[in-house]
């Protein structure tokens, strides 16, 4: 009996040193990850470049297109439509004909004006006649002076009855200008209120149409007070240019600040700002929001993937391979543009930082350099 227990006791132990050995030679609890004659393996680790480059300084924020202009249709008589000359949402250009009104009734008294015109002439003429005739008799005392006299005031009276007349005669010709209606604008137009038959008044609420210019175009925003002095800056410069895109557009909008607003608003600490965008395409339309980004300058600063970026209680850090080992290295984040960030402070040009692999990673540890991180 006591041969059986000693010979498993001894069985057990050799199967104890066995198992520990082998955890000692496959990597189990306590192991030292190392192959036979070599050192520790290095941590594997994804690594990157820092490359410093001119990193724009931007602002964001939401904007709204308003036209450049814009221009209500209405009719300066009273009278019948009797053409409607531009299609619904078209374009169209200064000076194009939109509406004909009825002008017969300003026509006829266009007609009796310049008769009244004619007839004053006709007076003044027999009148000057007068004039000489009495200035000769007068010169050979054949007849009294205030026969010339007379006559001068009639000459007169003639005169100014016929620039009265020429008077009204012009302005019928102004009115009879308003009986064509022409877009005092280039731009595009609303839908028309009224058609062919309707009367239209001075006095209606309503215009006949709205004439939008949208290219250029507007793109109004507003920042907080605290960016202020960088944009006025960048305005003075001429840098300060911006893009703006449209919710559900690809393409983008170029343009450039061209007014800030003289007040800061006390309630809210914002100032407006306007932009000037040249709007060819028409890619912007009156009345949009849209994203603003506002470029103010570019500065020269060293880049990094923000993944590469560590937070801790002490700040922010990377970490950065030398002679094969990662070393904590504090860092400054200017800003964060996309994916990259810029430093500030921290890193040089052409250091090596770690990108991937940060779960393992001390200050000092030995690391084993894998290739750059898939889609840095």
């Amino acid at each position: 009996m006591i041969k059986r227990i000693l010979g498993f006791a001894i069985v057990v132990g050799v199967a104890v040193v066995a198992v520990w050995g082998g955890m000692r030679w496959f990597g189990g609890p306590g192991a030292v990850a190392q192959a036979p004659g070599q050192g520790p393996r290095g941590i594997p680790v994804t690594v990157l470049t820092a490359v410093k480059k001119k990193v724009p300084v931007k602002l964001e924020a939401l904007g709204s297109v308003m036209p450049m202009a814009s221009v209500a249709v209405r009719s300066r008589l009273d009278s019948e439509i009797v053409a409607v000359e531009f299609a619904d949402g078209a374009t169209v250009k200064q000076g194009d004909v939109l509406i004909k009104l009825d002008t017969r009734t300003l026509e006829a008294a266009i007609q009796a004006a310049e008769g009244n015109v004619a007839r004053d002439q006709a007076q003044l003429e027999g009148a000057e006649r007068d004039v000489r005739r009495y200035t000769e008799l007068v010169a050979k005392g054949a007849t009294p002076v205030t026969n010339l006299d007379n006559a001068k005031t009639q000459a007169a009276v003639f005169t100014a009855a016929k620039a009265a007349d020429e008077g009204t005669l012009r302005n019928l010709n102004v009115q009879l200008s308003y009986g064509t209606i022409r877009a005092p604008i280039s731009g595009r137009i609303s839908a028309a209120s009224v058609k062919v038959g309707n009367f239209v008044r001075v006095a209606d609420a309503s215009p006949i149409a709205t004439i939008n210019q949208v290219a250029p175009i507007y793109v109004a925003f507003t920042v907080p007070q605290g960016s202020l002095p960088d944009i006025r800056r960048a305005l003075a410069a001429e840098s300060a240019s911006i893009e703006a895109s449209v919710p559900g557009e690809q393409r983008t909008a170029s343009g450039a600040v061209s007014m800030i607003d003289n007040t800061v608003d006390a309630g809210t600490g914002m100032v407006s700002v306007r932009a000037t965008m040249p709007n060819i395409d028409e890619l912007l339309w009156p009345g949009t929001l849209v994203s603003v980004s506002v470029t103010l300058r570019e500065d020269q600063l060293v880049t990094v993937p923000s993944v590469a970026v560590q937070v801790s209680q002490a700040g922010s850090f990377v970490f950065v391979i030398k002679d094969g080992k990662a070393s904590v290295r504090p860092v400054k984040v200017a800003r964060v543009t996309g994916s990259e960030s810029a430093l500030a402070s921290g890193l040089e040009d052409g250091e090596t930082i770690v990108t991937d692999g940060f779960l393992l990673l001390t200050d000092g540890a030995r690391v084993a350099v894998q290739g750059a991180r898939p889609g840095a």
